[in-house]
Order: structure tokens, then C-alpha cells, then sequence
């Protein structure tokens, strides 16, 4: 399990380089595009790559925060739960959760593919997007390794539990 987290952790922190570096650039596009506006020269298509940087930032992130558990979580109920019990239900989260993230890698691939043998391309810039496409699909699929990893160790180890 130790060479699975490692390699969790090397793709993740990779794709979130990705995802801080989509973020400077899609600030950059931004306030540029508003200062050239000032000047009655805006960008054309920046609404197009804000949208696909910002597909790119989402997705990227995925991974990155569930290895360091900084998704939104609300335990009202689960904190207050015994020890046994805890470990159960945080175990189906992470399953459900890991189903959903698979399933929809899957279905955006597909629609990556289908983009592809159209040779889709975007209004504006007329630029081919299916890589954004398949993007946003490593991120789900790299948030589904993060999960296994996380209902694996659930399971096996009791990792995750809470100590209070």
C-alpha cells in the first residue's frame, strides 16, 4: 500500500503544480483582458480559456485536497458516533464517493472521445478541446485512487479515525 500512496501522492501533487499554475493563468487573462478592455482592446476567447482553465483548476484540485482532507465535511452526527460504527460509515463515504468519481472519469472520457472523432473545436478560438476534456477526467480518476486509498486504509488500518 506504502508504493500506491507514494505514487497517490507524486500524481497529486503534480496535478496540483497544474491546477496553481491554470490559476495564475487564468488571473493573468483576466485582469489583462480588463485593463485591455479599458483600452478598447480586449482579448477575444477569454471567456472560453477562463472556462477551460477553470475546468482544469477544479478538476486538478480534486485529488491534492482529498489527500489532505480539506474537503467541506460536516459531522454533526458522525463525531458522536462510536469508534466502530465511524470507521464503518467513513469506509462507505469513501466507497460511494470512489464509485461516483470513477463513474463520472469514465463518462468524461467518453465524452472526451467523442469530442475528438468530431473534431470539436471551440466558438471563439476555434481551438481543440477535448484535452481539457480528458484533463478533467485524470482528475476524477486520480480523485478516485485518493479515495481507494483512503477506504483501503479505513478497512485495514483504522486510519482516519478521530481520536476525541
Amino acid at each position: 500500500m506504502n508504493a500506491l500512496e507514494k505514487l497517490n501522492r507524486i500524481l497529486t501533487g503534480v496535478l496540483a503544480i497544474f491546477a496553481g499554475v491554470s490559476v495564475i493563468a487564468l488571473m493573468l487573462l483576466a485582469a489583462g483582458n480588463v485593463i485591455m478592455r479599458l483600452f478598447g482592446f480586449p482579448y477575444s476567447g477569454t471567456y472560453e480559456m477562463v472556462g477551460f482553465l477553470g475546468a482544469i483548476v477544479a478538476a486538478f484540485a480534486l485529488g491534492y485536497t482529498q489527500v489532505k482532507k480539506e474537503h467541506v465535511m460536516v459531522d454533526l452526527f458522525s463525531r458522536k458516533y462510536p469508534p466502530l460504527l465511524k470507521r464503518f460509515v467513513d469506509a462507505a463515504s469513501y466507497l460511494l464517493v470512489m464509485a461516483f468519481s470513477s463513474l463520472a472519469a469514465y463518462a468524461i472520457f467518453e465524452s472526451g472521445r467523442v469530442l475528438k472523432r468530431k473534431e470539436e473545436v471551440s466558438e471563439t478560438l476555434k481551438i481543440i478541446y477535448y484535452p481539457f476534456v480528458y484533463a478533467v477526467a485524470l482528475g476524477f480518476a486520480v480523485m478516485a485512487i485518493s479515495l481507494l486509498i483512503d477506504f483501503l486504509g479505513t478497512i485495514f488500518w483504522g486510519e482516519g479515525e478521530d481520536s476525541s
